[in-house]
């Protein structure tokens, strides 16, 4: 694994993907890594989604991220919610891939513990007596978990991914235009 630095010259954004119809993804973008103003917002659909595959989860998700964030501007950070890497011997899982094409840092934060996943760092945020999942490329992971848990948001889940969630599920209108390639 990778340890590098968030880029300051960046959009730290926050991505999901939601397929039940119609299939969108979202992506929302603040100016801090704590994502204490959303600054940014994209939903794009999803016509074509691919089925579900045990073990390639990664290949449903990567063309709509891929589209979302498609000229959306440079990035500083991205925030998934899934693993980046699904085993302690770096066995890749989505975060994996986008690091790689995207070449910056990510930082998975999934709310399921997955069996083999035995490296990520459990995070209580808020309240909630329930762990989320971190795992990070391209970042250290204790600076990937402080930032999880530094987030803005009282809840176990952070609002930035909270916002993404509700944005690729439809159920709020983003917002703000989505800054162009140029930025």
């Amino acid at each position: 694994m990778q340890t590098g630095d968030i880029r300051a010259d960046g959009l730290f954004a926050a991505a999901d993907v939601h397929y039940h119809s119609p299939a969108r993804a979202a992506v929302v973008a603040a100016a801090d890594p704590r994502f204490a103003r959303i600054v940014a917002e994209r939903t794009v659909p999803v016509p074509d989604a691919a089925p579900y595959r045990p073990g390639q989860f990664y290949l449903r998700e990567l063309p709509p991220l891929r589209a979302v964030l498609a000229g959306f501007g440079r990035l500083g950070l991205l925030v998934i919610d899934g693993y980046v890497d699904l085993d302690p011997d770096g066995r890749p899982g989505l975060g994996a891939h986008l690091h790689a094409e995207l070449g910056v840092p990510v930082v998975g934060v999934a709310k399921t513990a997955f069996a083999a996943a035995t490296h990520a760092i459990p995070v209580r945020r808020g309240a909630s007596a329930r762990p989320l999942f971190v795992t990070a490329a391209g970042i250290g992971i204790q600076q990937a978990t402080r930032l999880v848990r530094d987030m803005t948001g009282p809840f176990r889940l952070p609002d930035a991914l909270r916002r993404a969630d509700a944005l690729a599920r439809g159920h709020i209108p983003s917002r703000t235009p989505a800054p162009d390639a140029a930025t």
